[in-house]
């Protein structure tokens, strides 16, 4: 096995490491994360991590020369590491007396880092492998890493919320320790009406910045309009709430509440065309309800055509 070749198998099964790594870590944060849009990423991500363990795996085997020493040991370690790494990832989660927001933050703060660690590898796993020829094993390390680069962005661009919603709960914890300080002082626990600076903080406001249609403040409300079937109904508040205390203005307030309306199911806007397809295929009984939804928002061809098919399946 020439040199390059060495590198391909070991590149390959530090990433096979990782996925399976991150696969456990990611049950860990999902359990302890509450339910909204950030979960739903987290659970897509979930589906995608465990894809692309097998998609690896898959290469290493037909890569695999039956007695190398090499590629035996390489693949010896890679328990460890994905141990190590699942070890690195989790801990922090576990601090006694850290609230659920500040347990989120933290997991997101650590799988920024986790994902960058991926990029980095099917960075270097694709460039090996274009030098050695090996086309096959390029093109697969640069579709997951497209898909771990979509991922660090998303948790990016989540990490502002999640840092105010720490703050809101910090204040909470320091006025309640002022409390318990001055019933003390006083000698008692007298009922008595709470200072008003010391009531829960309302959540922020979105900024321009939290929104998720860049230089939202430069376009005008036909674009904007424009651009509102694509979104989330997380997405879709945001910029509502934002618009409010922005402008106001009647035509997108309007076509946000044209949009506004329940997923077919928890976690559907999360979803690819592939991933609603598959869904469909395990229960018939949903496909009227995401006809209804994407006649109205995105209207993808991929969903419509795989619920047409479901409506004739059933019909015979």
């Amino acid at each position: 096995m020439s040199q390059s070749e060495q590198k391909i198998v070991q590149y390959l099964n530090e990433a096979h490491a990782i996925e399976v790594g991150l696969t456990q870590a990611l049950r860990s944060q999902i359990a302890m994360t509450p339910e909204g849009s950030y979960r739903s990423g987290l659970e897509k991500h979930l589906r995608e991590t465990q894809t692309h363990a097998d998609r690896v795996k898959a290469r290493q085997g037909a890569l695999a020369t039956a007695g190398d020493p090499f590629a035996a040991g390489v693949a010896f370690m890679e328990d460890i590491a994905a141990q190590t790494l699942a070890l690195w990832k989790a801990p922090l989660d576990l601090m006694r007396g850290a609230t659920v927001e500040e347990k989120v933050l933290e997991n997101a703060k650590e799988a920024c880092a986790a994902e960058a660690l991926e990029i980095a590898t099917y960075t270097a796993l694709e460039h090996v492998a274009r030098a050695a020829g090996d086309a096959e094993t390029a093109d697969l390390a640069a579709s997951i890493r497209a898909d771990e680069e979509r991922m660090l962005e998303r948790v990016t661009r989540e990490l502002p919320k999640l840092a105010r919603a720490v703050a809101g709960d910090t204040a909470d914890a320091v006025a309640a320790t002022a409390d318990a300080t001055e019933r003390v002082i006083r000698g008692g626990d007298r009922k008595r009406s709470r200072p008003a600076s010391r009531t829960r903080p309302a959540p922020a406001a979105p900024t321009a910045e939290d929104l998720p249609i860049p230089g939202y403040d430069a376009l005008t409300a036909e674009d904007i309009g424009g651009r509102l079937a694509g979104l989330s109904q997380s997405d879709l508040g945001a910029v509502d709430a934002y618009e409010r205390t922005h402008g106001d203005r009647s035509t997108i307030r309007g076509r946000i509440e044209a949009l506004r309306a329940d997923e077919p199911w928890e976690g559907y806007d999360a979803l690819t065309v592939e991933e609603i397809r598959a869904e469909l295929g395990e229960d018939d009984g949903r496909a009227d309800a995401v006809r209804t939804y994407e006649r109205a928002h995105k209207n993808r061809a991929g969903v419509m055509s795989a619920v047409e098919r479901e409506g004739s399946t059933a019909s015979v």
